[in-house]
């Protein structure tokens, strides 16, 4: 592995501010076509399930690509795989403007996710490439902006795009994304890695795994969570046994690393269902149209752009267990205070959402900010790529199992006795239950973490 190159001193400053950018059009552009399905639908006729190809294949497709292009950062330079993706991702965004069939929509978006999957990645190793442990918290603060803006400002610019014009301009904003690929051209490294070859067969198991994995859990299949667990089986056996495995087992050997991802997949499924539950609970219980849904989940969006580096930098000065519990007491708030309002003004639902948000971020900066700590420099692309990886899946899992509480009808009581709106009864309970299992993922970071605090991170950061 060749030594990188020391850079200037403020060239990870502007890597991270062409990554924010990056970061919002990549945000919007994962979840704005939520908000145009059924103007889709009506105009080519098509049925729910059939038009939620739009997400799904998007969605599969981002999810492998994560982890693939962690896996080739080992070997490619990262400017050259930045520069792909995000050709990538714009040649997708002109198939899907000039569609006249919905399979070349489809398509459209099956080549965006191909491009912006390299982004995630990026996200995640730059800040540990450019920035030192002290600093790093900092760096991912700023990349929990990005995400954050492109979130809450995607549904709003859906809601208006289709109201003057046509769906179809969503594909242009993607566009935007070239304006930043100077900057990486310039001030991204030449580091790659050795000419060893790549396990594409092991990459084929773990795309036919992951793909497999979603489709079980959009379609509520059996025999597709069979064919997931079979090629997740020949997948660890060819990790175990191939000369040069696509994801060296060696990785999961480490405790720390493994022990981190688990308590990653539950926190972050937990901490992702807002998203998710409050544009429904405002459309189906409050009747809001979308671009007003967009405008309630705003102020979320800008509290979190002015505190987001707050959270990096505490967790840089106190520690990575201070920022899970502060991100802990902020979804706890958020959680039981939705689970009261839900169902009311949607001013109320408005502020509550603010600490959900918040907590959300400063608990992605902290997970992504430990796993970083975890890995040596060699594993980082691959790392971090897995990492990308299962929060993804977490929060397809997450969105799976609330549609089906959602589906089951309203409960007989509501489990928050300060709650009483019966026509919200079923959000109001399951944000309920939310805060609890905060407080029990929590419980076990709390062991494995915890005690070892600030002191103990900075040893193991000096032990790598």
């Amino acid at each position: 592995m060749q030594s990188h190159a020391v850079s200037p001193k403020n060239t990870g400053n502007l890597l991270m501010r062409a990554l924010i950018f990056t970061l919002i059009i990549s945000s919007m552009n994962a979840n704005m076509f939520n908000i145009v399905l059924p103007t889709i639908s009506r105009q080519f006729e098509l049925s729910s399930s059939q038009v939620s190809w739009i997400i799904t294949s998007y969605m599969i497709v981002y999810a492998v690509g994560a982890v693939t292009f962690g896996k080739l950062t080992e070997k490619y330079r990262l400017k050259d795989l930045l520069t792909f993706g995000l050709l990538l991702f714009v040649l997708g965004s002109i198939a899907g403007l000039a569609a006249t069939e919905y399979w070349m929509i489809i398509a459209g978006r099956v080549v965006q996710a191909a491009g912006a999957s390299v982004i995630p990645a990026m996200a995640m190793i730059v800040p540990v490439r450019y920035f030192s442990p002290d600093k790093r918290g900092r760096a991912l603060g700023m990349s929990a902006i990005g995400i954050a803006l492109g979130t809450a400002m995607g549904p709003i610019v859906a809601g208006f795009v289709i109201s003057a014009w046509s769906w179809r301009i969503l594909f242009i904003i993607p566009l935007l994304s070239l304006l930043t690929l100077p900057v990486y051209r310039k001030y991204l490294d030449d580091e790659q890695g050795d000419a060893d070859p790549i396990d594409w067969l092991g990459g084929a198991l773990l795309a036919g795994t992951v793909t497999a994995i979603l489709l079980a859990l959009t379609n509520t299949s059996l025999w597709l969570g069979l064919s997931a667990l079979f090629m997740l089986i020949l997948f660890v056996l060819r990790i175990r046994f191939a000369a040069a495995p696509f994801i060296s087992p060696d990785i999961f050997r480490n405790k720390k690393y493994s022990v981190i991802l688990v308590i990653t997949f539950f926190i972050t499924g937990i901490s992702f269902s807002s998203p998710y539950l409050i544009p429904q609970l405002l459309a189906l219980v409050n009747g809001l149209p979308p671009a007003y849904i967009g405008i309630v989940m705003l102020p979320a969006a800008i509290v979190t752009t002015f505190l987001g580096r707050k959270g990096g930098k505490l967790a840089d000065e106190k520690g990575n267990p201070r920022l899970v519990y502060t991100a802990s007491a902020l979804l706890v708030i958020g959680f039981l205070c939705l689970s009261v309002v839900a169902g009311r003004h949607a001013v109320l639902v408005s502020i509550s959402l603010i600490f959900c948000v918040l907590g959300q971020s400063f608990m992605q900066i902290a997970m992504s900010n430990t796993v970083s700590r975890t890995l040596s420099h060699e594993q980082t692309g691959v790392g971090m790529g897995l990492f990308s990886m299962l929060t993804f899946i977490s929060a397809a899992s997450s969105t799976a199992v609330l549609g089906k509480v959602l589906d089951s009808g309203a409960p007989a009581a509501a489990l928050n006795p300060i709650a009483d709106n019966p026509a919200s009864m079923v959000y109001s309970n399951i944000f309920a239950v939310l805060a609890v299992l905060v407080i029990v993922v929590i419980a076990v970071y709390s062991v494995q973490f915890g005690r070892r605090g600030k002191k103990a991170a900075d040893h193991l950061t000096n032990g790598l």
